[in-house]
């Protein structure tokens, strides 16, 4: 009897007490006096449309130019997921800088360690070596520190991100988010996306807008949220109000809805609004660029029969469906839209040996080959492969 009484005690002590936004509320709910700062996937967007119409106003008259076929034609980056995988996407775009093609894009998206790179590639190659250096030099205690058995247990993740934060404070400085603040006032959009795992709802987070608030600790705390693998890393909760009441919602990584996202459905049902601001929808592209921070197709790896390996593996193999398949979905859209498609992903025979987590080591081996590839020209995938696979496992495959 005593021990349950303790049991019960651990258990109760160690929760969080929430305070979670009631069901009839969620579509309400929103970061209290910033109602403009973030969208609700599979909602009305009016704030948002809006918002894209006040770009188009917002720019300069050489900032995007109309063609010689009447159409204006805006350059937009997504950023996938991938964990330290991001080093291949940091290194193409430095390699990309480097080739001399990189656009400024209009609109940058970015999921988890996406969310991370998004910013700065937003903000042009100036922050290249930012890049180079986080995801070359970072370590696993860089990112993740233990926590205690009761801690685990009684707790919601397996590791603590405080590492994470600390680093994250550190690269976003005041003056990287006052110069995304700056770009946004130009016309441009970045946007950042997270899962609220109450309502299972992707929550674009419009950066720019955060940035021009001047809200760092909110700016920070959505890259985090974006970034934070479920029950591996803790969630980030959220203070909301809805109907003059305090709530708060539990975000987690945004990979666990998408391992990347266009703007297609953010801007649907623009096209009357658009035509009302005197903008004709037709005459407006997307040039349509993914960088993909993992494979195209399966890779074949031989598994050892542990439960942690099956389970590493089997995550895996669940993520690099999933990101083939949110590829197929933007492709669909951008092809119905008459934008043009291009995607990048790590080559087949790209062979990743970590010791860790994030190795320093593999990664600077997988930032050298992003670079690599998009320095010499990179000739971009125009639809999602349909195979592109090594036949030869893993360890017999030679090092990039």
């Amino acid at each position: 009897m005593l021990s349950a009484l303790f049991f019960t005690f651990l258990c109760s002590g160690c929760a969080t007490v929430r305070n979670p936004v009631p069901f009839d509320m969620v579509e309400r709910a929103q970061i209290k006096g910033m109602s403009e700062v973030r969208y609700i996937s599979g909602q009305g967007h009016t704030l948002l449309q809006e918002s894209m119409l006040q770009s188009v106003r917002q720019e300069s008259r050489g900032d995007f130019p109309v063609g010689p076929d009447g159409n204006k034609v805006y350059p937009v980056l997504c950023i996938s997921g991938g964990g330290s995988n991001g080093a291949y996407g940091a290194g193409f775009l430095k390699g990309w800088s480097k080739e001399g093609s990189r656009p400024a894009f209009k609109i940058v998206t970015g999921v988890s360690t996406g969310a991370i790179i998004a910013p700065f590639a937003f903000l042009g190659k100036e922050y290249d070596a930012v890049l180079e250096e986080y995801y070359t030099t970072t370590r696993t205690k860089d990112v993740i520190v233990g926590k205690g058995i009761f801690s685990i247990l009684f707790g919601d993740s397996l590791v603590s991100t405080k590492p994470l934060e600390n680093s994250i404070e550190r690269i976003f400085d005041r003056k990287v988010i006052d110069m995304v603040a700056a770009e946004h006032r130009r016309g441009r959009r970045l946007f950042v996306g997270s899962v609220n795992i109450d309502s299972q709802k992707l929550v674009i987070w419009d950066m720019g807008a955060i940035a021009c608030r001047g809200d760092a600790k909110l700016f920070h705390k959505v890259i985090l949220a974006s970034a934070s693998i479920p029950t591996m890393f803790p969630p980030v909760l959220f203070r909301v109000i809805a109907e003059g009441n305090e709530y708060d919602e539990m975000h987690v990584d945004g990979g666990t809805i998408t391992q990347v996202f266009g703007i297609y459905g953010l801007l649907e049902h623009m096209q009357s609004a658009a035509k009302v601001s005197g903008l004709d929808p037709a005459k407006v592209k997307a040039k349509l660029y993914i960088i993909r921070n993992g494979y195209a197709s399966s890779r074949y790896e031989q598994v050892k029969d542990r439960l942690s390996f099956i389970a590493v593996r089997s995550i895996d193999t669940i993520l690099n469906a999933q990101g083939v398949g949110d590829t197929y979905r933007i492709y669909v859209n951008a092809k119905k839209r008459g934008s043009d498609f291009n995607l990048a992903f790590i080559p087949p025979d790209f062979a990743p040996r970590p010791k860790e987590m994030f190795d320093p080591v593999d990664m600077r081996r997988l930032f050298d080959c992003g670079y690599r590839d998009a320095a010499k020209g990179y000739r971009w995938y125009k639809e999602p492969p349909t195979q592109v696979v090594s036949d030869e496992p893993a360890a017999a495959q030679g090092a990039q």
